[in-house]
């Protein structure tokens, strides 16, 4: 079992469709973006792919850099949501997918990837992370400290007021309204969802007695489209709550969360320490890099509530072409100039030197 190792990572996000056009991908030296291989590049054809809103600004990013190397490829990514995308790929509707989560086991034994080879197993890329931030709309509040039975008690309804005792306790000195407390949660399906809820369930299970998903489990509150809808819903209004990929969090106010005796902020840091302690998932294909998120440790110093963005392909295509489409682009993401690019422009972090290794002997199985 092997740990993934990551470097500090920040938070980002966009929500809406976007095309990523003019784009290419090359194998080798192409795939590095280093400009002077534009001329070298023999790949072309479109390269369709769709998922996560979370990834939307770091794909903007990566297709920017990336079609200066290869501009006979076309390149479309669609950030409709982790669920649409892994439908998506798994109707063949794209070539590949961006997911706040790996698929699960039983979804990996139905197996029928209709851009796949017959047989063929998938690989699963941790090549964006996040935390993923609690924000509230309160005036006059600014930060609050909660723990995990608190904040799944807002979101569960069974704290309904912004002047609850619970809340009280936690933030001696806060100025806080006879106010209700309107929860907002995603209406579609969402990995950032699925995060949060399985982030409640392992820490706060008295409360929150739901089982982790990508939809949201009870009738409660209101209910927004992707990550661009929640936010504006929860500044739309005084008194509410949501959660959201953290740099989207704006002027919003945002929750440190209790972990053991302290209460820790989202960072980059914070959330690469518990990503950092966490093995892989047991049972899974080579090639299938999905890991286990320890939610519930009382190490000092890490954010629980954290996501784990994959980018899922074949490990053989039926149409060779996609293939080397695929496998040029994802040696570009994970390269180290394909990190940088996304860190600098869109605000995320380099993945590890040893994560990159095993990311890129995941790549050299796709065909």
């Amino acid at each position: 079992m092997i740990s993934k190792r990551y470097a500090g990572l920040a938070g980002l996000a966009l929500a809406g469709t976007f095309v990523l056009t003019s784009c290419a991908a090359n194998e080798g030296d192409a795939a590095a973006g280093t400009g002077s291989a534009a001329s070298e590049s023999e790949l072309s054809g479109d390269l369709v792919g769709a998922g996560a809103s979370s990834q939307g600004s770091a794909q903007e990013a990566w297709y920017a850099a990336f079609q200066g190397d290869n501009p006979g490829v076309t390149v479309t990514y669609d950030p409709s949501g982790s669920g649409a995308g892994r439908e998506a790929f798994s109707e063949g509707g794209v070539d590949f997918a961006g997911s706040d989560r790996a698929f699960k086991d039983e979804e990996i034994a139905e197996g029928g990837w209709a851009a796949c080879a017959p047989d063929t197993d998938i690989v699963e890329l941790p090549l964006y992370i996040s935390p993923i931030a609690v924000i509230f709309n309160l005036e006059g509040v600014d930060s609050l400290n909660l723990d995990a039975a608190t904040i799944a008690g807002m979101f569960a309804g069974s704290i309904t007021n912004w002047n609850d005792p619970a809340i009280a306790a936690l933030n001696d000195g806060a100025s806080l309204p006879d106010l209700a407390i309107t929860p907002v949660h995603r209406s579609d399906d969402s990995g950032t969802t699925e995060n949060f809820t399985e982030y409640l369930g392992a820490v706060a299970p008295d409360v929150w007695t739901y089982e982790a998903d990508g939809v949201w489990p009870i009738e409660s509150g209101e209910a927004a489209q992707g990550t661009t809808g929640l936010v504006d819903a929860v500044n739309g209004g005084n008194g509410t709550i949501g959660y959201a990929d953290a740099s989207r969090a704006g002027d919003l106010g945002t929750v440190a969360v209790q972990v053991g005796d302290e209460f820790v902020s989202y960072s980059p840091e914070a959330a690469a320490a518990i990503v950092d302690a966490s093995p892989e998932a047991e049972g899974r294909a080579d090639g299938d890099l999905a890991i286990e998120i320890d939610r519930s440790t009382d190490e000092a110093g890490v954010y629980p509530i954290v996501l784990v963005s994959y980018l899922i392909g074949c490990q053989q295509y039926a149409d060779p072409e996609a293939g080397a489409l695929v496998k040029a682009y994802f040696s570009y993401i994970a390269s180290e100039e394909g990190q940088d690019e996304a860190a600098s422009s869109a605000g995320s972090a380099p993945i590890s030197d040893t994560l990159r290794g095993e990311v890129e002997s995941a790549i050299e199985l796709i065909k």
